[in-house]
């Protein structure tokens, strides 16, 4: 089974619903520390990135959810007169709702519904481009959909799609649980194995005594971008959310010569489905093994307080929160001048404009002086002149400081970082 993409040759009209709770509990906690219309902003914002075009926007401010409707029986009746007044064909609340709420609207709308989580499994399905990540995306929309079978079927197995409906829904697994749960067995034992060669990976690149340095940050925050101006890497770069889903890995040269290995991640969103996490969990190893974190803020974005506190919980989530970090406030170039002059990089603080390269050197700086000490010991070697390998490694990751041939070997005093000395200590003199 595959994720499926479906083309649209029209975009969908969505409508947008928010509900805040005037009792901030459990639920009303999804709202806080964003206001209602920064909540939508953000749902229209993935509205788009999944394709659709947004025709209106209901807010409601209510006690608690409806049992039968999460909104009340009046809002109802207003959703189905503006259904009809602006031509939405797909309805989109800002909260996931439950199989039985989902159903009671569409019967009164007459018109398709999905909630927040779906959006969001929509989106990552349609930039899933590798194997593992659409392994990882169909994991996540199957536990999904499992404990919404019941009273769905006849939406889950409706062909052509739309937003929210890619991938197994697609292929009537609704009317089979067994069927289902066979196949959520099957990708994890592929997942377990891209975890596996991932692991042979990493240690590969510790054996080569290379510090891992993972870019994090909310969705849409330039990670990818500053990833290609640091590296002169070619990751696809979109202003979409979500552009990046696999994980790419290139070398990096710091001012002093050491190289170190930068990764750009999945990007993080407020109450992103736990699911989905748990399904990226062998992209999000590379986070949890990297010797230090940069987090990548928007500092354009008004909300990046906001945005920056949610980050910060799905570290905790990972179990990071604590890890080596070097804070970098992206988009610097959209401030206005007299707000940017006022800005210096201080601690493990920088403010950089990916997109126009300002700040890189100093960011570059800033980094080596951040990352745990590299401790560097000096050597005296013997090799051949066949161990072209050897030489070359020490070349590259020490500092050659005297070579001389004799009797057909080579002599070498030189200095190498500690975690390569066990790989030449049968070399030593």
């Amino acid at each position: 089974m595959k994720v499926v993409r479906s083309v649209q040759q029209q975009p969908e009209q969505a409508l947008l619903i928010g509900v805040e709770f005037s009792r901030r509990q459990r639920l009303g906690a999804q709202l806080r520390g964003l206001a209602r219309e920064d909540s939508l902003a953000e749902l229209a914002e993935l509205a788009r990135t999944a394709g659709a075009s947004v025709v209106a926007r209901l807010t409601q401010t209510r006690p608690r959810p409806d049992p039968a409707y999460f909104i009340g029986q009046g809002k109802v009746d207003a959703l189905r007169t503006e259904v009809a007044a602006t031509g939405a064909n797909l309805l989109i609340f800002n909260h996931d709702l439950t199989p039985t709420q989902l159903r009671n609207i569409e019967d009164a709308t007459d018109c398709r519904t999905i909630d927040r989580t779906q959006l969001i499994l929509d989106i990552f399905a349609r930039h899933a481009r590798s194997h593992e990540g659409q392994l990882q995306v169909e994991l996540a929309q199957l536990n999904y959909l499992l404990p919404r079978l019941t009273g769905r079927g006849i939406e889950l197995s409706r062909l052509g799609g739309g937003i929210g409906t890619r991938g197994p829904g697609e292929t009537q697994l609704e009317t089979d649980r067994r069927r289902i749960r066979r196949r959520l067995r099957k990708i994890q034992q592929e997942l377990e194995a891209v975890r596996r060669r991932r692991a042979q990976q990493r240690s590969a690149r510790q054996a080569a005594a290379l510090a891992t340095v993972a870019l994090v940050g909310y969705t849409n925050t330039g990670k990818s971008t500053l990833f290609n101006a640091l590296t002169r890497a070619e990751v696809h770069v979109s202003e979409q959310m979500f552009a990046t889903l696999d994980p790419t890995i290139r070398a990096l040269t710091l001012p002093s010569g050491r190289r170190v290995l930068l990764a750009d991640t999945v990007g993080f969103l407020r109450n992103l489905p736990p699911g989905l996490v748990a399904a990226f969990r062998a992209t999000l190893e590379e986070v949890q093994e990297a010797a230090m974190l940069i987090h990548v803020s928007d500092i354009s974005n008004p909300h990046h307080q906001q945005q920056d506190a949610e980050v910060e919980k799905v570290l905790a989530e990972l179990g990071v929160a604590d890890k080596p970090r070097l804070h970098v406030f992206n988009k610097l170039d959209l401030l206005p001048k007299a707000e940017r002059h006022t800005l210096r990089n201080h601690n493990r603080t920088a403010f950089a404009s990916a997109l126009k390269r300002i700040g890189l050197e100093a960011l570059r700086r800033l980094l080596e002086q951040a990352l745990p000490s590299d401790r560097r010991v000096r050597l005296r070697l013997k090799l051949s002149p066949t161990q072209g390998r050897e030489l070359a490694r020490l070349h590259a990751q020490g500092c050659v400081i005297a070579q001389e041939y004799r009797d057909g070997t080579i002599l070498l005093d030189a200095e190498i970082p500690e975690a390569l000395v066990p790989q030449f200590a049968a070399y030593k003199l």
